[in-house]
């Protein structure tokens, strides 16, 4: 029986590790102190420290040197190796994953996401549901490769704060939104971050979100599929998942539901929701 290891990075904001995964953290810099996201700071902290902080803080990637640590120990205790990294249009974590790949040829394969937070996720989960079903490392990739352009990643951001601090918008731009409570919808195209459109207010925003959604096909439930939320509070989560109810009411119990980490909201700040789902 082939023994399989997924690696991801700590972008994927995966919070419940199996034994068969391994997650590498990405650096989180807040002026001169650095933190291993996951590890030396929870996502809790980030959020206490993102919301005092004047300036931004910085990410960075996960170096060829931790990734090939992490090969050698899989590799040599008889394993092969799945890695499922963020889009390689937003870090070059995949670029550094298929670097220290280059020696493990035949025993390391690395599959981009092209996703981010929990549309990364819910690939890697999806992975680990073909392993369980017996697939082979290579059948998994394959297939990975095939059906990653199916999820949908969007979000409903609460504030045009930290895009403006990050230099994506302008400041008139941002108080523009802000005295008219815009609340922008994003998702993930072809790897990069998008902007679908602007609803004014947070009901607005979830019927926003929730057409979007409809007009994707409809939910795959028998893939994975994630809800999320950046900040303190999963308050304005709850809410969107009231006004959205006939979504997902008939098809799951309950909800998976994860914490959005440093990687995003660095860039969206608190307050954001985010749904990712595999289409039919």
């Amino acid at each position: 029986m082939e023994k399989i290891r997924f690696i991801t990075d700590s972008a994927s904001d995966m919070n419940h590790p199996r034994e068969d995964v391994t997650i590498l953290p990405l650096h989180i810099r807040f002026g001169d102190d650095e933190y291993a996201d996951g590890v030396t700071i929870s996502h809790r902290e980030f959020y206490e420290k993102l919301i005092e902080c004047d300036t931004l803080p910085t990410t960075s990637l996960v170096s060829p040197a931790v990734f090939e640590d992490a090969y050698e120990q899989a590799v040599s205790a008889g394993e092969t190796v799945i890695v499922i990294t963020i889009s390689g249009k937003l870090s070059g974590t995949c670029q550094s994953a298929r670097i220290a790949a280059e020696d493990y040829e035949g025993k390391v394969f690395v599959v981009d996401s092209m996703n981010a937070t929990i549309g990364e996720r819910i690939l890697v989960e999806y992975g680990l549901q073909l392993k369980d079903q017996g697939k082979s490392a290579e059948e998994i990739v394959s297939i990975l490769e095939k059906e990653k352009s199916k999820i949908h990643t969007m979000g409903l951001l609460d504030t045009l704060e930290y895009l403006k601090k990050g230099g994506r918008i302008s400041s008139t731009v941002a108080f523009i939104g802000g005295a008219l409570a815009i609340k922008p919808v994003v998702a993930v195209s072809d790897g990069e971050i998008i902007m679908l459109g602007k609803a004014r207010g947070s009901k607005n925003g979830s019927n926003f979100l929730i057409r979007e959604i409809e007009k994707a096909d409809g939910v795959d439930f028998s893939r994975p599929f994630c809800l999320g939320y950046t900040g303190l509070s999963d308050e304005l989560l709850q809410k969107y998942i009231h006004d959205s109810e006939h979504l997902w009411k008939d098809y799951a119990k309950e909800l998976p539901i994860s914490t959005l980490g440093a990687t995003i909201g660095t860039h969206v700040g608190p307050g954001a929701v985010a749904v990712a789902f595999f289409e039919h």
